[in-house]
């Protein structure tokens, strides 16, 4: 039996046994190996063109799993707040896929992976829409399809869909929504671009104030960890047993997680790593395994990409040493019971 095969056995017996508390389990010795592993590596840099999340601390570091059956291993700063960021983009996604269909939001927003940058203003030549909805002009495009009769009924909507993936209610940061729409201007170009092509609404500025808004949604780094866990658990959260997200749309999710989640990393992600996942410039990155945890990791430091440094090594190692990767045929997969 494999390290996170055997870490389930011992937890699911001492659960049967009703020993609430549970000693250190080898998968919690994983991530705190990984922890001191990588907390010193000081490479990359926070974000910087937002001006309130250059204040963060780039020490910050954070791992967390959470299973399908409620378990939550974590080590680091797992309880440090930070704004969401493009992670947010996941969850929007799959709202606007529940308040329109596949096919219509298809209409707006493609599914096809681009080697661009993730703040790129670019459009798919032919159809016009942005290429997929992981990178911001898909995003926004995304954004301004979810429902509401006005700009407080949507915000209340998003902020509702966040807490039925995490479990608690969840606030966003006045400061960092107003430094992201103050300087947004890249984005604004993107938003009357799209309007130009009929991609999106004529209200701009309430579309991106939601935007901007779901972007600086606060959470820590277990709740990015039961977001993810929720995704594979078929939609139901593992902890509060809520369904967050209509189970038919969970493939359409992971699939556009899985190709453009991790921006221009995202075919050498899915060949070293192998599981969907997604990024934000606030150094969180979640990851999937689906029918088995969620992944979440915080670190503000960033590489080129805008992906966090020590997120992507972890979850490299993860990958590589509970034998992860979708497509391992190798037989060390992990098992879980």
């Amino acid at each position: 039996m494999s390290i996170l095969g055997n870490a389930i056995s011992v937890m699911t017996n001492q659960a049967h046994q009703g020993d609430l508390e549970i000693d250190p389990s080898p998968l919690l010795a994983v991530l705190k190996d990984l922890h001191s592993q990588y907390k010193l590596l000081g490479e990359g840099a926070v974000a910087k063109y937002i001006p309130e999340l250059a204040k963060v601390n780039p020490d910050l570091f954070s791992i967390c799993i959470v299973t399908v059956d409620g378990q939550v291993y974590k080590v680091g700063d797992y309880d440090q707040l930070f704004t969401i960021q493009s992670i947010s983009k996941v969850f929007a996604y799959g709202l606007a896929l529940e308040d329109h269909g596949q096919d219509y939001v298809l209409t707006r927003v493609g599914v096809e992976p681009t080697g661009d940058a993730f703040n790129a203003i670019v459009l798919d030549e032919q159809s016009k829409r942005p290429y997929n909805p992981m990178v911001n002009a898909g995003a926004i495009a995304t954004t301004s399809l979810i429902k509401g009769s006005g700009p407080t009924e949507r915000l209340n909507r998003m902020l509702d869909m966040f807490r039925r993936y995490i479990g608690h209610d969840v606030f966003v940061d006045i400061s960092v929504f107003t430094s992201e729409r103050s300087t947004g201007h890249r984005n604004r170009a993107m938003a009357h671009l799209m309007l130009n092509f009929g991609m999106i609404d004529r209200n701009i500025e309430e579309s991106l104030d939601l935007y901007f808004q779901q972007c600086a949604v606060m959470v820590n780094c277990q709740d990015l960890a039961v977001m993810a866990a929720t995704l594979a658990n078929r939609g139901i959260n593992p902890i509060t047993k809520e369904q967050a997200v209509d189970k038919r749309y969970i493939k359409d999710i992971l699939s556009v997680m899985y190709t453009c989640g991790m921006y221009n990393f995202a075919g050498e992600w899915a060949y070293k790593i192998g599981i969907p996942a997604k990024s934000g410039i606030c150094g969180g990155i979640i990851a999937v395994v689906p029918n088995k945890m969620g992944i979440g990791v915080f670190s503000p430091l960033l590489d080129v990409r805008g992906n966090s440094v020590r997120g992507v090594k972890v979850c490299e190692e993860l990958s590589q040493r509970l034998g992860l990767h979708l497509f391992d045929c190798s037989g060390q997969q992990a098992k879980f019971g």
